[in-house]
């Protein structure tokens, strides 16, 4: 990578999977709005793949007009579906040969599979559990 892809600003391209009922997005725009109250200086998108938008192209797009040079994308699946393991990857490199050199892209695990939400998730659980 050049040194010009290393300088600049980040961004986050938070990636879920859609559906037809708009209610669905709730909890994932939670994620964002607590993204920007926790670093209000972190350039983030939310994008989807299937059902909702924006879509991954257009949400990256977005960002990299921000003048984003670094992009985070993190799936917000539980797991390493198929969706994870087949349909993102090559959508993340088709976005790699779209903007060249100008932008790094940094494709993470599955934010389930975080030791993280994991736990929180286990915790939540317990919660429940309390009288």
């Amino acid at each position: 990578m050049s040194d010009a892809t290393n300088k600049g600003k980040a961004g986050l391209l938070l990636f879920a999977h859609g559906a037809r009922d708009p209610a669905w997005a709730g909890p994932f725009e939670a994620v964002v709005a607590a993204l920007a109250r926790q670093q209000p200086g972190l350039v983030t998108r939310l994008a989807f793949l299937e059902f909702m938008s924006p879509g991954l192209e257009e949400a990256a797009g977005q960002l990299v007009d921000a003048g984003c040079s670094r992009i985070d994308v993190v799936p917000l699946f539980l797991g390493s579906s198929g969706h994870v393991r087949r349909d993102v990857p090559p959508l993340v490199e088709a976005l790699r040969l779209q903007h060249g050199d100008a932008v790094q892209w940094r494709l993470h695990e599955a934010i389930g599979e975080h030791a993280l939400v994991i736990n929180a998730m286990a915790a939540a659980t317990l919660d429940w559990l309390q009288p």
